[in-house]
C-alpha cells in the first residue's frame, strides 16, 4: 500500500461520536505512547479480515475486552495473497482497514507488511495480543515475541465455526443462509 504522507489515513465518526482511525505504523506507536502516559492497557489483534463476517466480529469485540484500547493490525494486499492463495485478497487493504475501523468496539487500526506481525508487536508492544479460537497460547506464532517484551498472549472469540473460504465456497455455490 503506498504510504501517504499524512500520519493518519482514514477517520471515521459514529452516530456515538466515537472515531475509529487507520493510522501508520508510525503513527500508532506515537498514539500508543500517548495513551500509555493516560493509564490505559492495549490490546491488540490481527488478521486478513477478507470479507468481514461474524466470526470476525466476535473475535475483535472480545479482543476489546481485554484491554482499554483495541488496536487491529491487518495484513497487506501481498501478504494476504501469500497465506491464502490466488484470488486473494477480495477486498484491498485499505477497504478492509475501514470497515473493521467502523466497528464500535475498534479504536485503532494499521496496516502491516510482511508475513508475520512480530514486528509491529515488538513496536507498539500491546499489553495484551490476542489471537482467535483456532490457536492455543503455545501455537500462537508471535508468543516469544510477546513474552520478550513482558505482554501476554490472550485467546479469544467464539469457537472456530466460520471462514472466509467457507463463506466464499457457499457464496459460489449459491447457497442461502439457510442452507
Amino acid at each position: 500500500m503506498a504510504r501517504r504522507s499524512c500520519a493518519v489515513l482514514s477517520r471515521r465518526t459514529t452516530r456515538s461520536g466515537r472515531v475509529g482511525e487507520v493510522l501508520t505504523a508510525d503513527a500508532l506507536a506515537e498514539r500508543v505512547r500517548r495513551l500509555r502516559s493516560e493509564g490505559r492497557t492495549i490490546a491488540m489483534a490481527n488478521g486478513c479480515f477478507d470479507l468481514l463476517h461474524v466470526g470476525h466480529v466476535r473475535y475483535l469485540e472480545a479482543a476489546a475486552a481485554e484491554a482499554d484500547v483495541l488496536v487491529v493490525a491487518i495484513n497487506d494486499d501481498a501478504s494476504v495473497r501469500s497465506l491464502k492463495g490466488e484470488g486473494r485478497p477480495i477486498l484491498t487493504a485499505a477497504d478492509r482497514a475501514e470497515l473493521v475501523a467502523a466497528l464500535r468496539f475498534v479504536d485503532h487500526v494499521v496496516i502491516f507488511e510482511g508475513p508475520t506481525v512480530a514486528p509491529l508487536l515488538m513496536a507498539v508492544r500491546p499489553d495484551v495480543h490476542c489471537k482467535g479460537t483456532d490457536y492455543t497460547v503455545e501455537s500462537v506464532p508471535e508468543r516469544e515475541t510477546v513474552r520478550a517484551y513482558g505482554g501476554r498472549t490472550a485467546i479469544v472469540g467464539d469457537p472456530k465455526d466460520h471462514s472466509t473460504r467457507d463463506l466464499l465456497a457457499r457464496i459460489a455455490r449459491g447457497c442461502h443462509a439457510d442452507e
